[in-house]
């Protein structure tokens, strides 16, 4: 029966989860497994991915065949670098000893990259908040400023408008007043 370590697809629309799988070739997509490995959440940056190293490599030694994407997961997670050293180890080019060493400085180094990668990406985004929060608080400036001269030429208007009432409120005052001399009568409440 051949086997393939392949992805198998949960999670919903648009947020999709793949569980890592072994199963035969011939089953479905979906379908049954032999063996789940681990998953694989690409809906995060960078990646999440848990896997059982030591049941991936045991299974690339018995004969499975990994499809690509699943072959670009191990080797992320160094599983194909595993199996390679157990190789040399079983052809005696190496010792365990020196197998674990070198395996555990790559693993640790991977993990230096990572990390560098995460603090990037946070970086990244604490100075993307910072010019986004600069940017509108000049923005916001900016209306103060352009609203300021409005609301003094509104008071100016405003007290322009009173003084100009008043004086036609005298002016009619007085007009009224000198017809009414001239007439020789006095002026009532309806003519002013």
């Amino acid at each position: 029966m051949p086997v393939k370590i392949r992805l198998q697809r949960h999670g919903k629309k648009g947020k999709p989860f793949y569980w890592i799988v072994a199963a035969d070739a011939r089953s479905k997509r979906d379908g049954k497994y032999l063996e789940k490995l681990g998953t694989y959440n690409p809906n995060i940056n960078p990646a999440e991915i848990n896997l059982d190293v030591d049941g991936a490599v045991q299974w690339l030694q018995n004969g499975a065949q990994p499809t690509d994407t699943a072959r670009a997961i191990l080797s992320y997670k160094g599983v194909m670098l595993k199996k390679h050293l157990a190789g040399g180890v079983s052809k005696g080019a190496l010792t365990e000893e020196q197998a674990e060493e070198k395996f555990n400085a790559w693993l640790e180094e991977k993990a230096n990259k990572i990390d560098a990668k995460r603090s990037k990406l946070s970086d990244d985004k604490d100075k993307e908040a910072a010019a986004a929060f600069a940017a509108e608080k000049a923005i916001n400036e900016q209306r103060i400023a352009d609203a300021a001269p409005v609301v003094e030429v509104v008071e100016e208007a405003t007290e322009t408008a009173e003084t100009t009432e008043e004086e036609v409120k005298e002016e009619t005052i007085d007009d009224v007043a000198a017809q009414a001399a001239e007439e020789g009568a006095p002026a009532t409440k309806e003519e002013e």
